[in-house]
């Protein structure tokens, strides 16, 4: 019996969570997102933006732990603090991602889909903090190199969707790699793993998991770019070098760290 409300009260906590999360993006866009657009000063009024955003997703990861809903554990967490930006890549599996590394990370811009620029829920937050859209191939570098010259951490799954199996990777998209050799700016590599599954690509909301979902972060070292792609290399090739040994090494650590079990 106890087991039972202990679920059930984690499937209200989430459902009110996930409720409370779509309003405050819905009044963010109704109402702070057009009065930001009256500040006169665009470089402070997306610090400003960052920075809310980045209290809040911390104040919601705190109220899910509070709840009893999740628990989380970071490694590594001083390096998305350090304020050096840098281009953070990591691994997909759970919808909640990108809210737990925007809590990690007090001066982060991400890379969203395109569809979430017209989502009524979430339209006026991307605007508003300048976050990337993947809809437009040619300007991704450079509006990724503005937002690291800027002062920006980069936010990317290269995977483009949350993890298609909990052993398995998309193939990694090589945006990451041509910003990283446009900017000269060191990849981060990051580590998610969610136990027991929750909010992958196959579960909706309410298939909440018989206990409260664990989700680990790992940051691994920074890795410089530059020594992956000589100077005679061309830009296509050095793009794919790059690409191939980030992804190359987060598999490997998902497999070294337990998160992915061979033979499965």
């Amino acid at each position: 019996m106890s087991a039972r409300l202990d679920h059930g009260w984690r499937l209200f906590a989430t459902g009110f969570s996930f409720a409370l999360f779509g309003a405050c993006g819905l009044l963010f866009s109704l109402i702070v997102f057009p009065l930001a657009a009256l500040w006169p000063h665009r470089a402070s009024r997306q610090r400003a933006v960052t920075t809310v955003i980045h209290w809040f997703f911390r104040a919601l990861v705190a109220a899910l732990q509070r709840a009893g809903v999740m628990t989380l554990d970071v490694s590594g967490a001083n390096m998305l603090r350090s304020g050096a930006p840098a281009i953070v890549v990591a691994n997909h599996p759970t919808y909640l991602d990108v809210v737990v590394l925007l809590a990690l990370t007090p001066a982060a811009c991400c890379v969203v889909k395109n569809a979430h620029w017209r989502n009524p829920c979430f339209w006026g937050i991307v605007r508003a903090a300048e976050y990337v859209s993947n809809a437009d191939p040619a300007g991704f570098v450079q509006d990724c190199a503005r937002q690291l010259a800027n002062g920006y951490s980069m936010i990317i799954f290269p995977e483009g969707s949350r993890s298609p199996a909990p052993n398995r990777l998309h193939a990694f998209s090589r945006g990451f790699a041509h910003t990283a050799l446009e900017a000269g700016a060191p990849v981060l590599p990051v580590l998610m793993h969610c136990d027991p599954p929750a909010f992958t690509k196959q579960m909706r909301w309410y298939h909440v998991p018989q206990r409260p979902f664990r989700i680990t972060v790992n940051v691994l070292a920074p890795i410089g770019v530059q020594p992956l792609a000589p100077r005679d290399m061309p830009s296509a090739l050095a793009a794919r070098n790059v690409t191939r040994t980030i992804e190359a090494q987060i598999t490997q650590h998902l497999f070294d760290y337990g998160y992915f079990k061979t033979g499965n």
